[in-house]
């Protein structure tokens, strides 16, 4: 299909990518059209880049790029790629990289032979985006070699399966850890595998992996759903123990899973009672294997496996994962966590899919009484108890989950007091919520198209002069006279700068601590929820005191990133086509079979909750 004037001099499976390499690319350009030919004939993503010899001396590639693109384009960094014969080109406005109708990258390849690969700036500076974008350029030979043996074994012919397995091996009636082993005669897949954090018990705090009757070495690929650690906080385990496939997730899902997995390891190496179950190296061996796919793409898992990813309304990236077995075998959908609601950061969970005959749908807030009030009424309660506490000269603390509520809380916040001059005070963000704001920076299409619009044009809620970031001087915000508003992780008090205000707060009885995300049975947040007074705190060593809550409680309802009772009922009423059979899983007992006993009765299809190390056949 080339023509000869391109001098065609290899083709690759890279990865789920087919690579084709000319000695002459300018002359492959010349015909718009061809890409598309070639990648509708082989039904594969199709890239194009030079042959190593062809490519310009990088200081000249470097001087044609920067001239051809405009400097209010905001170019950060651009960093060559001679492996995979690339240039990453950092911009604040890649839309101007880009050109109209691709242009100006057609330009850079034609002249250069360098194929461009344009990168968002995040508005706010952030570690974690810098120190991935640097580790995927020093560990580009590892990933190449990587990349070609994936896609040797993707590209490779594929005995017929008959039937498709699944194991329940964490998550099932209950939150935490979950994980679940796909399987069939030539297949075998984990979909998520995280931990419950609010546990250092090996036996309660990760999956059931001994189950599998398999070695780590034996899985063929992990697909992700989102970033949250109790769905992907173990994967770097099974990279500790020999598993050298890849690990599927969306762009976003990426980088926070990166950011949380290693505060994880860092507050769990500070605690000298618990053993980190991997490393440093562990965590960087799962970013070298991990292939990112965006909503709509469809992408071959294994050769009998295809994986599209739909948007899920829960966090940055958050995915339901859409499988497709055999030739038509089955289809199933893993729905991660969902959200069928308004909310300010994203788009509600989609509804329409291709094919399902199984849907295994989480039930975290499945209970019959699990109502929570309209957005209205919850923004509102919000900020009457924060006007509230600060009109009594009081300070308001929320225990947020750095990704995700608290982007959500700082929205509301931006938005009702920002432009407030009666109410002046300041409103404190710590611990990991500023990197994970960050982040959303560099991924505005998977916002709501208002924060979306806001970001792109330099006007970032997340940057507005409401907010301020602690630095060590927590214990001078707390005995200032200034009232203010602290948003601290972790989300459910199980560690982290919530705990450092905490102590410095309780006391005082003009202070409130509001509740504002999911609380588990066995977390501080919870115990406090029922009425706890008296603390018991570590100071460090190994002794304990105890604190007094003299400060106000008080929960609002209604931010949560899960769906309520009322919300998944109408999810599973409007999903479309209508599965055969539901499965219900992340939640708590009673939740889990109540929601599917509910499903069962208005959808007359089969419904069940599972239990951990169940085997169903689906096929």
């Amino acid at each position: 299909m080339l023509p000869s004037s391109c001098q065609f001099k290899k083709v690759e499976a890279e990865g789920l990518d087919i690579v084709i390499y000319l000695k002459d690319i300018a002359k492959f350009y010349d015909e718009d059209q061809l890409i598309r030919r070639i990648a509708g004939t082989l039904r594969k993503k199709v890239l194009i880049r030079s042959d190593s010899s062809s490519l310009l001396d990088v200081v000249e590639a470097k001087k044609i790029i920067e001239g051809a693109i405009p400097e209010e384009a905001g170019v950060a960094a651009i960093n060559f790629n001679p492996l995979f014969a690339e240039v990453n080109i950092e911009a604040l406005k890649p839309g101007l990289v880009i050109g109209k109708g691709g242009m100006t990258l057609k330009e850079i390849i034609q002249k250069t032979g360098w194929a461009p690969q344009v990168l968002r700036t995040p508005t706010i500076a952030s570690s974690t985006i810098n120190g991935i974008r640097k580790s995927e350029l020093k560990e580009a030979a590892t990933r190449k070699k990587f990349l070609l043996a994936l896609g040797k074994r993707i590209c490779a012919e594929s005995p017929k399966s008959d039937w498709v397995k699944v194991t329940a091996l964490g998550g099932f009636r209950e939150v935490g850890r979950s994980c679940t082993l796909l399987q069939t005669p030539n297949s075998k897949i984990l979909v998520d595998c995280g931990i419950n954090p609010e546990t250092s018990e090996p036996q309660k705090a990760y999956p059931y992996l001994n189950a599998m009757n398999l070695s780590p070495s034996q899985l063929d690929a992990v697909i992700i759903t989102h970033a949250h650690l109790d769905h992907c906080g173990f994967v770097p385990y099974l990279f500790a123990y020999g598993f050298e496939g890849p690990v599927f997730c969306t762009p976003p899902t990426r980088d926070l899973m990166i950011l949380l997995q290693m505060d994880y390891l860092d507050v769990i190496n500070k605690n000298s009672t618990a053993q980190a179950p991997y490393g440093v190296k562990d965590i960087q061996k799962q970013l070298a294997h991990t292939i990112p796919i965006d909503y709509g793409e469809v992408m071959d898992v294994t050769p009998e496996v295809k994986l599209t990813y739909y948007n899920a309304g829960h966090i940055l990236g958050s995915a339901m994962a859409h499988l497709h077995i055999g030739q038509g075998l089955h289809n199933m959908v893993f729905s991660g966590d969902i959200k069928y609601g308004f909310t300010k950061l994203f788009d509600q969970a989609n509804t329409i899919f291709p094919r399902v005959e199984t849907m295994f749908l989480e039930s975290t807030y499945g209970g019959k009484n699990d109502i929570t009030p309209n957005r209205f009424e919850t923004d509102k309660r919000l900020v009457d108890e924060i006007t509230a506490t600060i009109q009594n000269k009081g300070k308001a603390l929320i225990p947020v989950f750095s990704v995700g509520r608290s982007q959500e809380i700082m929205l509301v916040l931006e938005e009702k007091f920002a432009k407030n001059p009666d109410l002046n005070f300041q409103v404190y963000i710590d611990g990991m919520v500023l990197e994970a704001s960050a982040i959303h920076t560099a991924y505005p299409q998977y916002l709501r198209h208002t924060v979306q619009r806001r970001i792109l044009s330099n006007d970032s809620p997340f940057e507005s002069e409401i907010f301020e970031v602690v630095k060590n001087d927590r214990k001078t915000i707390v005995e200032s006279a200034d009232p203010c508003v602290v948003l601290a992780p972790s989300g459910m008090m199980s560690g982290g700068p919530v705990l450092e205000f905490l102590k410095l707060m309780a006391e005082g009885e003009k202070n409130k601590l509001l509740f504002v995300g999911y609380q588990s049975a066995l977390s501080l947040g919870r115990k406090i929820q029922r009425g706890t007074k008296e603390i018991p705190l570590s100071d460090g060593s190994e002794k304990t005191h105890t604190l007094k809550m003299n400060m106000q409680v008080a929960t609002v309802e209604g931010f949560s990133g899960h769906s309520d009772r009322h919300q998944l009922t109408s999810y599973v009423r409007n999903m479309r086509p209508t599965p055969e059979r539901i499965f219900t899983l992340h939640g708590d007992e009673n939740k889990t079979e109540d929601l599917a006993r509910s499903i069962n009765r208005f959808m007359r299809i089969e419904t069940r909750a599972p239990m951990n190390l169940d085997a169903i056949r689906l096929k």
